[in-house]
Formats: structure tokens, C-alpha cells, sequence
């Protein structure tokens, strides 16, 4: 498991890339949304330079998910897309979705990572 620690910045220049996901899914589809999606995570947590992958359901409304996916450098998040278990879980929840879901790229910040972790 990453710690903070771990991920502490070697190079001043060193930034996450993060993606914040936003996804609707259709209500009938919420229960096997949410399998598909911690399979997704479970695999996804043990690529090589994923820091955090977080997948988070609201409180007030539970067709409404986001998704906090960061990787330490550009390469590794499109890596991500290029995975079995990526690929299987688009596929999967492609009809489940309410509408398409909308992915924001990120600059992260802080904490920071280090590329030789």
C-alpha cells in the first residue's frame, strides 16, 4: 500500500496526472455498476505509477459517481486505458451509463510524487 511518504516529490517538477471522472448511471444499473467498477479498481490500484484510484458514490443521489483516478506521469495514465481490465470494464458499463461520462484532466499538485518510487 502507498503512503504519503512514498509518494513524496524528488523533482520540484514532478506532477501527478489526474482525471476526475463524472459518471451518471441509469438506476436500474446501480448494483452492477458498482461490481464492475471495484473490479476496475482492485486492478487498476496495482498498475505501474497509479498513486490513487478512488471511486466514490454520492450521498444524495446514488446514480451519481466520480472517479479520482491519478497516475505519476502522462504515459502511465494512457497506459491505464490500454489494460485488459480497463477495456472490460468500458465495455461493460457502456449501456448502463444515464449519459457519457465526462472525464476532467488535472495537474495534481500536492501532495506531490516522485517517478523513481
Amino acid at each position: 500500500m502507498r503512503t504519503i511518504e512514498t509518494c513524496l516529490l524528488l523533482s520540484e517538477n514532478s506532477f501527478m496526472h489526474v482525471t476526475i471522472v463524472y459518471i451518471s448511471v441509469k438506476p436500474e444499473y446501480v448494483t452492477a455498476f458498482k461490481e464492475a467498477s471495484q473490479h476496475n479498481h482492485e486492478y487498476s490500484i496495482r498498475e505501474p505509477g497509479n498513486v490513487r484510484f478512488d471511486i466514490l458514490q454520492s450521498a444524495n443521489d446514488s446514480t451519481q459517481f466520480v472517479f479520482y483516478e491519478a497516475y505519476q506521469s502522462l504515459q502511465d495514465a494512457a497506459a491505464h486505458k490500454e489494460t485488459k481490465h480497463y477495456r472490460l470494464w468500458r465495455d461493460t458499463v457502456a449501456d448502463w451509463m444515464a449519459e457519457p461520462r465526462k472525464g476532467i484532466a488535472y495537474q495534481g499538485l500536492y501532495p506531490t510524487v516522485s517517478t523513481d518510487v
